[in-house]
C-alpha cells in the first residue's frame, strides 16, 4: 500500500512519521520550510509515548510523486479548494481519498439518499471545485482525535490522543477501510471503523460549533468558557439549535449536551483549534465548522439566533485576522 499524505502539518505529519516508522510506503507532501527541513535532516517527533525520528519520503510537487493507492487529505477544510485540483495525478483507478476535515465535509450529502442527496454546500466547496476533483467513489471519511503541533520545522510534538476512526458514506466494513485501518493500527493508532459515519461527524460537531468561535472570539480555554455562566449558556443554546438540524436530517445524537459540555470542563485549560489558528495568524476553520451548520439550518427551516449570531461576530474576526497574514511567497 502507498499512501500520500496531502499536507504533512501537524496532523499528517505524525501520522506519516509513524507510518514511515512502521515501514509503510508513505510520501509527505509538504511546503515551505517545514518541507525544507524534512528534505534535509528528516521529521523528529516528541510525544510522551517516545520520542523519535525518521527520514521519510518527501515532495514538494503531488505530481512528481506518482500514483497511489490511498490520499490522506491531511490540510484544513478551507485549504481543501486550492489542494483538491492538484490531486488527479496521483488517482489510479482504485486509489481511495480519506477526508479528516472536521465539521460538514464537502462529501456529506453524495449518496445520502432522500431529497438532500447531492446537495452541495457553498460555504464548505465554493464553486463545486472539491467535488469536481474527486469523484465520490473514491472518499472514505476519518475523524482524527489527535493534539499536536509543529514545535519547529521539522520537528512535531504530540501531545495526546492515538484515535483516527474510519467510515464508508455507505456505512459498510468495506475491505479497503479495514486495510486502512490495519496499516495505522500497525503504526500504533487506534482506528475504530465505524457503520454510522455521518453520526460520528455530528457528535464531533456538536461541541465545535460553539467551543470554536466563542473561545476565538473571547480568547478562553474550554475550561474558562463552560465555568462562565454566561458563555456556557450561549454555548448550550447552540448546541440545541445544531442538534435540531442534525434531528432534521434524521441523526439522533448518541451524547447529550450535558455530557458535551463535562467533557468539555474535564479537557482544561485547553485552548481550541479555531483560538490557536486565531493566535497564531492562520486562517481560521469557521466555515466547516459553523458556516456549513448556518447553512443547513437555512436550508431546513431551522431557526438559528445564537449560531448566526455568533457566526456574524466570528466572521469579522476572521477576516480582520486574515487581513494580517502576509501572503505565500
Amino acid at each position: 500500500m502507498r499512501i500520500v499524505i496531502a499536507g504533512a502539518g501537524a496532523i499528517g505529519g505524525f501520522i506519516g512519521a509513524r507510518l514511515a516508522r512502521a515501514g509503510v510506503d508513505v510520501v509527505l507532501f509538504a511546503r515551505g520550510p517545514h518541507l525544507r527541513a524534512m528534505q534535509d535532516r528528516g521529521l523528529e517527533v516528541s510525544s510522551s509515548e517516545g520520542d523519535f525520528h525518521v527520514k521519510p519520503e518527501v515532495a514538494g510537487d503531488l505530481a512528481a510523486i506518482g500514483r497511489a493507492d490511498v490520499v490522506v487529505l491531511a490540510v484544513k477544510a478551507h485549504s481543501l479548494t486550492a489542494l483538491a485540483p492538484q490531486l488527479p495525478p496521483l488517482f489510479g483507478p482504485d486509489t481511495v481519498v480519506v477526508s479528516t476535515q472536521n465539521g460538514v465535509p464537502w462529501w456529506y450529502f453524495q449518496g445520502h439518499g432522500g431529497e438532500m442527496d447531492g446537495l452541495r454546500l457553498e460555504r464548505v466547496d465554493p464553486g463545486g471545485v472539491i467535488a469536481s476533483a474527486i469523484e465520490p467513489r473514491r472518499i472514505v471519511g476519518s475523524l482524527v482525535y489527535l493534539s499536536t503541533d509543529i514545535a519547529a520545522p521539522g520537528v512535531i510534538h504530540h501531545t495526546e490522543g492515538n484515535r483516527i476512526s474510519f467510515g464508508e458514506p455507505s456505512g459498510e466494513r468495506s475491505d479497503r477501510v479495514k486495510a486502512i485501518a490495519e496499516a495505522l493500527i500497525a503504526a500504533g493508532f487506534r482506528c475504530p471503523i465505524t457503520t454510522r459515519f455521518r453520526h460520528e461527524i455530528w457528535v464531533k460537531l456538536l461541541g465545535n460549533v460553539a467551543f470554536n468561535p466563542i473561545s476565538a472570539l473571547t480568547g478562553t480555554t474550554l475550561e474558562q468558557l463552560v465555568r462562565h455562566p454566561e458563555t456556557a449558556r450561549l454555548a448550550r443554546e447552540m448546541m440545541a439549535e445544531t442538534q435540531a438540524v442534525a434531528a432534521k436530517l434524521g441523526i439522533e445524537l448518541p451524547i447529550s449536551i450535558d455530557q458535551r459540555m463535562a467533557g468539555a470542563e474535564k479537557a482544561g485549560a485547553h485552548k481550541t483549534s479555531m483560538l490557536q489558528d486565531l493566535e497564531a495568524g492562520r486562517p481560521m476553520e469557521l466555515e466547516a465548522l459553523v458556516g456549513s451548520v448556518v447553512e443547513l439550518g437555512g436550508r431546513l427551516g431551522v431557526p438559528m439566533p445564537y449560531t448566526e449570531t455568533v457566526y456574524s461576530c466570528a466572521k469579522l474576526l476572521a477576516a480582520q485576522n486574515l487581513s494580517k497574514i502576509p501572503a505565500a511567497k
